[in-house]
């Protein structure tokens, strides 16, 4: 997908073109901060707004390339859950997406191929452990 110069500096809403309007009152925790991060600039997102919004499939064609950016720089990077819940969401989100941006998938794929010692000697839970490796190949067996 091609993006304008200053896309980074955009909101989801000016991005997908498409206003949610204003949240509801007496909405969840995750529906309340979803509807604040489409407002917010993907300049200023964290490693939890992409966790989160990517954990909910949401402005995938912009936000798993920021997301891929992050992982270049740490696998394991965190948001509020634990080290590499980044990495688990980005490997449980849409097939689709993965799918369509080929090139994206490429990419994924060979940071995990080349982080996977890391992963696999990572001192965490054997579920955390393999919710990673079984999501490296489920991605692999999508192309």
């Amino acid at each position: 997908m091609k993006f304008e110069n200053n896309w980074r500096y955009k909101t989801l809403e000016n991005l997908e073109k498409d206003n949610w309007g204003s949240i509801p009152d007496n909405e969840s925790y995750l529906v309340t901060t979803i509807h604040k991060l489409r407002k917010k600039p993907l300049i200023e997102y964290t490693i939890e707004d992409l966790r989160i919004m990517i954990g909910q499939n949401l402005g995938l064609s912009y936000l798993i390339p920021i997301a891929l950016e992050e992982l270049e720089k740490d696998i394991l990077a965190e948001g509020d859950f634990y080290e590499g819940d980044l990495l688990h969401n980005v490997l449980e989100s849409d097939t689709n997406y993965w799918k369509k941006e080929k090139g994206n998938w490429d990419h994924i794929i060979n940071l995990c191929e080349s982080n996977l010692s890391k992963l696999l000697e990572f001192d965490t839970t054997e579920s955390i452990r393999n919710k990673w490796i079984q999501g490296i190949e489920n991605l692999k067996s999508l192309n």
